[in-house]
């Protein structure tokens, strides 16, 4: 998928401009705030630390990033969890250092029949800390297999990235 650069820029600096706006959202299912911090923004356009994403995934998750509120402060259901042992790069004493701690991910999953797409959003909690957005993004597509024939590829796996 080709995208206009002016296309991309607009979309980009749209998106940036409300996610700036937000501070907190409230959780139905966990019970609290869940913060919308630059690590959440950056995560959108990159998969982690020094690790770009293609200009198409960051399109569509920047496109998105309206509807993460949305499912957030109404979800009541948790779809997926996950929890486990994690170096976490963390500035002490003025220089980034990398401690190992327990990071939480918690995935909301939403339908949007009107806008035709099922978004899956990952909240994340790193151990003594509070949960902040880590990421948005449709939960399938639709590619042509060798035959030709429709397949739908779930994006999956690593929530870290994801």
């Amino acid at each position: 998928m080709e995208i206009d650069d002016l296309k991309f820029e607009d979309i980009k600096s749209r998106a940036k401009k409300y996610y700036d706006d937000l501070n907190e959202i409230r959780c139905p299912y966990l019970g609290q705030e869940v913060h919308f911090g630059s690590a959440g923004f950056e995560h959108l356009l990159t998969k982690s630390w020094n690790r770009g994403r293609s200009r198409a995934e960051q399109y569509t998750r920047l496109r998105l990033v309206r509807l993460a509120v949305k499912v957030i402060e109404n979800s009541h259901t948790l779809q997926e969890y996950d929890e486990r042992k994690s170096f976490v790069r963390q500035k002490t004493n003025s220089r980034w250092e990398q401690h190992a701690k327990n990071v939480f991910y918690y995935v909301f999953i939403a339908l949007f029949p009107d806008k035709g797409i099922r978004l899956k959003v990952v909240v994340k909690q790193i151990e003594g800390g509070l949960p902040f957005f880590w990421s948005i993004y449709p939960s399938w597509r639709i590619e042509k297999d060798g035959n030709g024939s429709d397949k739908k590829i779930f994006y999956s796996g690593n929530l870290e990235e994801d």
